[in-house]
């Protein structure tokens, strides 16, 4: 064989085994948290049902006093402006993918056990609201923000290994 053709399958080993590990490095994520790969969905994701918030007593009811914001039931809706301006109690942002099985495990054991009352769960979606990723520092599906009165992010937390309302609402500091 050729000297230049034995070059010239070396190089191309050495860019075949280059590339392969350039997309192993990729795939493993930074830091060792796990990312999930996109896969394909074989049904739509259905719609996610806007359950209302109890209304508030008014005070003239005589009933109202001594009661706080974990009296109103608790929510699971899907984000926009509106929604989490009108959201009651502690306000979580939940960043969702439609392609990834955690946040449809998460989703799913949100609508089985419910939210807690006090609590409202806002689903954003991961892959169009990448201005609010950015604002909260999001860089994993799967995760949960606690929003302040004002807005701002009090707490964060990937439920990507625990995929659970109990386990999200616990890495926020929240009793779930």
């Amino acid at each position: 064989m050729k000297r230049s053709a034995v070059v010239g399958l070396v190089i191309a080993g050495v860019l075949v085994i280059g590339v392969g590990a350039a997309v192993a490095v990729s795939v493993a994520g930074r830091d060792d948290e796990p990312v999930a790969l996109e896969t394909a969905s074989p049904e739509p994701t259905p719609e996610v049902e806007v359950s209302e918030p109890a209304p508030e007593p008014t005070a003239d009811e005589g009933e109202g006093e001594g009661e706080t914001e974990s009296a109103t039931a608790g929510a699971y809706v899907e984000y926009s402006e509106q929604a989490l301006a009108d959201a009651e109690g502690t306000r979580v942002l939940f960043f969702h993918a439609s392609w990834c099985p955690q946040c449809h495990a998460l989703e799913d054991d949100i609508e089985a056990r419910g939210v807690p009352d006090g609590v409202t769960i806002l689903k954003v979606d991961y892959d169009s609201n990448q201005g609010l990723r950015q604002q909260y520092d999001v860089r994993q599906q799967t995760t949960v923000v606690a929003l302040d009165d004002s807005g701002a992010a009090v707490a964060s937390f990937v439920a990507y290994d625990d995929p659970t309302v109990a386990s999200a609402l616990a890495g926020l500091g929240l009793s779930g």
